[in-house]
């Protein structure tokens, strides 16, 4: 059975820092791609960014760039989202997913999904 569980989520003022974690089990981590994704309540969930099987290759939105930084430990089997310089629009429930092959921004390509974790940035 895949698990994705996710885990720091938060409350912090702008400015500040969270790390979201994701720990995966049931498949082989180091054959998946990884990729973060966030949506506020009424509004489609959007891509943060996607990180490759090895960890070696990043890809982030514009509004996210210089910010974020994604991560991916596949001896952990655990994959981060590091936050930086976090802004009240970065406010959402932020959800990992994996899948096999090439890391994709599409959310349909995902087929494995985390439960989401809130994350709060007061102003």
């Amino acid at each position: 059975q895949v698990q994705l569980v996710e885990s720091g989520g938060g409350l912090v003022q702008a400015g500040g820092s969270l790390r979201v974690s994701c720990e995966v089990s049931g498949l082989l981590f180091s054959n998946y791609a990884m990729a973060w994704f966030r949506q506020v309540p009424g509004k489609e969930r959007e891509v943060v960014g996607t990180v490759n099987w090895s960890g070696a290759n990043t890809d982030y939105i514009d509004s996210v760039k210089g910010r974020f930084t994604i991560s991916k430990d596949n001896n952990r089997n655990m994959g981060t989202l590091q936050m930086n310089s976090l802004k009240p629009e970065d406010t959402a429930v932020y959800y990992c997913a994996a899948r096999a092959g090439a890391p994709k921004r599409e959310i349909s390509e995902y087929v494995f999904w985390g439960q989401g974790t809130q994350v709060t940035v007061s102003s």
